[in-house]
């Protein structure tokens, strides 16, 4: 929050020497894209989790950050963005998800599900880009 004020507040240059300090980070910590100089965004090839049929493998890019309480529910699990999903199951009849984090396996509600977006591999990504939402 303190960051969206400040950018309204400071000079090009000094914008400039912060990013360069940070390293040019293209993503902020929670995995939202930060827009380039030019106002373009880098873009994504993510997906919801919740879209990953089972046995698809992913890397997680974004996790909601709005609300303090569900992003460290979200870091209680695991779901961090650059950590490795594999979705195990999705329940019918708007049942939870099952899925494994590193080695571990937890079950989410489908809201959180929808809301964590995800980078699948390379082998799995034009199946789930084509899969019906």
């Amino acid at each position: 929050v303190e960051a969206e004020r400040l950018e309204h507040h400071i000079s090009e240059a000094m914008e400039a020497r912060i990013d360069a300090a940070l390293g040019f980070p293209t993503h902020d910590p929670h995995g939202d894209p930060i827009p380039r100089h030019d106002g373009t965004v880098p873009g994504g090839g993510e997906v919801r989790l919740l879209d990953l049929p089972p046995g698809t493998t992913a890397t997680v890019g974004r996790v909601p950050d709005r609300d303090a309480d569900l992003l460290r529910h979200v870091a209680d699990l695991g779901l961090r963005p650059g950590c490795r999903v594999t979705m195990v199951e999705v329940r019918p009849f708007e049942g939870p998800v099952r899925l494994r984090v590193d080695e571990r396996e937890v079950v989410i509600g489908r809201p959180l599900a929808g809301v964590i977006h995800v980078r699948p591999d390379d082998a799995d990504h034009e199946e789930v880009l084509a899969s019906p939402p």
